[in-house]
C-alpha cells in the first residue's frame, strides 16, 4: 500500500518528532510504502494532499491539527485515495468527535495507537462543505468567531505556546464590543432576516471539547447544520455561551436549527468568515455541501451516531451474532479511549489541587 504523510511540525504545542518515528516505523513493518512531506506554508497541505493523490497514493494521512486535517480533506476530493488522521494539533476536535486516540501526559503512546486504527479502522465515505473553490470538513462560520479567527491568525507564535487559552481571551475582548449585524440568510431557497452575532454552519457535532453545538449532524447524510445566533451585544453573547454550555441551546427563541445542501449569507456590512478556523474572506458566500465528497479512516468504535444507519451497513448475511460481537469490540475500544480521557481530566484536577 502506497501511503503519504502529510506533516504540519507546527501543529499543537509539543515536538512528536520521536513518537512520529515510532509511528512510521509500525507502518512500515506492516509493508507499507511510506513517504513524509512536511508542509511550508498555508494551505501547502491541500497542494501535497493533491499531488499525493494524483501520484498514486492509497492512503493519505494528515499529520497535525483540525485546520491540517481540512486543508488534506480539500486536496483528495474527486480522487480515489482515502484520508487517515495522525491528531498532533491543539484542539484536536475531530480526532475527540471519532474518538481517535490523542496525547496527554497519561496517554502518552496515544500516537502509536492512532497509526494501528489507520492499519485496523473501517473506510467510511463523508461530505465536506465547499466555499468556491475550498472545502471545510468540520465547519464554517460567519461573524464572531470568524472575527476570532482573523484576529488569532497573525500571532501563531502565541497560539502555539498558549494553546485554546489564546482564543478563549481574544473571544472576552471580541464579545465585549461585539455588536449584532443584519444579515439575510438562505437555507435551500427559503430566506429570513435577522440581526445575528454568529452563523455556524456544520459538517460536525463538536464545535468545542464539549460543545455539541448540532448534535443531529451527520457526515454522510448529504446535509449541512445551519445555527443562527440571533442577538445584539455582549448580553446576548453570554446568554448563547450558558445555553450551549448546558446543552440547552435548541430550546432557545433566539437560536435557530436549520439544515439543507446550499446556503447563501449575506448582510449589510462584509462579515468575516472561517472554514475550519482559518479566514476565508468576508460575506457575501455561498456554501455548498459535497455528498461522499471523500473516503475517511475512522476507528471502528467511532460513534453510531456520526453516521447514516449506525455507522454499520444493513448486511442480511451477516448473523446477529457477527453483529452483537463487532458492536462490543467497537465499545470496548471507545471505553479505552474514554477510560484515558477521564485519568487525564483527574490528572488535571489533582494537579491544580495538591491539597486535595
Amino acid at each position: 500500500m502506497k501511503v503519504e504523510l502529510i506533516y504540519n511540525r507546527a501543529a499543537g504545542p509539543r515536538d512528536v518528532q520521536d513518537e512520529l518515528a515510532k509511528a512510521l516505523n509500525y507502518l512500515g513493518s506492516r509493508g507499507w510504502d511510506l513517504a513524509v512531506h512536511e508542509t511550508q506554508r498555508a494551505h501547502h497541505a491541500t497542494e501535497l494532499a493533491r499531488e499525493a493523490a494524483e501520484g498514486g497514493a492509497d492512503l493519505v494521512v494528515a499529520v497535525g491539527g483540525d485546520g491540517t486535517i481540512g486543508e488534506v480533506a480539500s486536496g483528495l476530493v474527486g480522487g480515489r485515495a482515502a484520508m487517515g488522521v495522525l491528531p498532533v494539533g491543539t484542539g484536536n476536535l475531530w480526532a475527540h468527535m471519532l474518538g481517535l486516540p490523542v496525547w496527554s501526559p497519561v496517554y502518552p503512546s496515544a500516537l502509536m495507537d492512532a497509526a494501528r486504527v489507520l492499519v485496523r479502522g473501517e473506510r467510511r465515505p463523508i461530505d465536506l462543505g465547499k466555499v468556491g473553490e475550498r472545502y471545510f470538513i468540520l465547519w464554517s462560520g460567519v461573524g464572531f468567531d470568524a472575527q476570532i479567527a482573523r484576529n488569532v491568525e497573525p500571532h501563531r507564535d502565541i497560539r502555539r505556546t498558549l494553546g485554546n487559552l489564546t482564543y478563549v481571551v481574544t473571544g472576552v475582548a471580541q464579545a465585549l464590543a461585539m455588536r449584532g449585524t443584519r444579515m439575510t440568510v438562505v437555507v435551500d431557497g427559503r430566506a429570513q432576516r435577522c440581526r445575528v452575532l454568529l452563523i455556524l454552519i456544520s459538517n460536525a457535532q463538536l464545535y468545542g471539547p464539549s460543545l455539541r453545538v448540532s448534535p443531529e449532524a451527520q457526515l454522510d447524510d448529504g446535509l449541512l447544520d445551519v445555527c443562527i445566533f440571533r442577538g445584539q451585544n455582549f448580553l446576548d453573547v453570554w446568554r448563547h455561551f450558558v445555553l450551549l454550555l448546558a446543552g440547552r441551546h435548541e430550546t432557545s427563541s433566539h437560536i435557530e436549527m436549520l439544515r439543507g445542501q446550499r446556503i447563501q449569507i449575506l448582510g449589510e456590512k462584509p462579515m468575516p468568515v472561517h472554514l475550519d478556523g482559518d479566514p476565508a474572506g468576508t460575506t457575501p458566500v455561498d456554501i455548498q455541501v459535497v455528498p461522499r465528497a471523500i473516503e475517511l479512516i475512522v476507528p471502528p468504535w467511532a460513534p453510531a451516531s456520526l453516521f447514516r444507519n449506525g455507522g454499520i451497513e444493513q448486511e442480511s448475511e451477516v448473523s446477529l451474532g457477527a453483529r452483537l460481537h463487532r458492536e462490543l469490540r467497537r465499545q470496548r475500544r471507545h471505553w479505552r479511549v474514554e477510560s484515558a480521557r477521564l485519568l487525564e481530566q483527574l490528572g488535571r484536577y489533582f494537579g491544580k489541587h495538591p491539597e486535595g
